[in-house]
């Protein structure tokens, strides 16, 4: 399944449905689901704004600091659907200035495992904003990788889906990393950044990650109850029935 939507300005908008729960009974709902790069990229009256229209969309969930938003521009308001700005992460760091021998596994498992422990109150209401609706939603941060991933894997784990295909749809950004590279050369003079790493989404981060979240807490469920302070058995009711359909079969 070809996950990335062609847009011209953005480069990591890929549909979240798909993945299949591990009986291979159950798959996540095409066109339900969408996670992507800086919507603020988007231009009304264009093919860009046409197609992401046409997605049918009714809930943006930003998880940029306020900040960023200001800076590189948020989605271009629109009726058919409501904007929430939820910065998850707390303690801003700066990937592309890193020195060229750190580690992105590591590094960023451990960045991941911060946000997951500071951003707890809009991680908390990110997760009832996707349950709390049967219509298509989105949800993003400036590349679409860190962050959105991180709540990638936390809705397709409550979804029943497991860590190898999370893993997966972490390092579908590597498909889009030469165009994010190259906007992100464009910002800044052509330079490239210190980090040889930097865009990079290498399977290593994301299992890291998830064995640092269940070292710590004993699975995603018990962050759910623990950290986020929701009942993680109704919230995956929820979710399941509003973004699982019976998987296809075969003939």
């Amino acid at each position: 399944m070809d996950r990335h939507l062609s847009f011209e300005a953005l480069h990591n908008f890929r549909d979240l449905g798909g993945y299949t729960t591990p009986d291979g009974r159950q798959r996540v709902r095409p066109g339900r689901l969408f996670r992507s790069d800086s919507l603020g990229k988007l231009i009304p009256d264009t093919p860009d704004w046409d197609l992401f229209l046409s997605l049918g969309i009714r809930t943006v969930i930003d998880l940029r600091h306020p900040w960023e938003a200001d800076r590189a521009g948020r989605v271009p308001a629109h009726p058919s659907f409501t904007y929430r700005n939820l910065s998850i992460e707390h303690r801003p760091y700066d990937q592309p200035a890193q020195a060229p021998a750190v580690e992105p596994g590591p590094y960023l498992a451990e960045r991941y495992m911060e946000v997951a422990e500071d951003g707890t109150q809009e991680i908390r209401e990110a997760l009832r904003l996707i349950a709390g609706t049967d219509a298509p939603a989105v949800f993003h941060c400036a590349s679409g990788k860190d962050r959105t991933g991180q709540l990638a894997a936390l809705v397709l784990g409550l979804l029943g889906i497991d860590d190898d295909q999370i893993t997966e749809d972490y390092t579908r950004t590597e498909l889009a990393r030469p165009a994010l590279l190259a906007d992100w050369r464009t910002r800044h003079n052509g330079d490239s950044p210190t980090w040889p790493h930097h865009l990079h989404a290498p399977e290593s981060v994301m299992r890291l990650y998830l064995t640092a979240l269940t070292t710590r807490y004993g699975s995603q469920e018990a962050y759910v109850e623990k950290a986020l302070g929701l009942d993680p058995e109704t919230l995956s009711t929820t979710l399941r029935a509003n973004l699982l359909e019976p998987a296809p079969t075969a003939g």
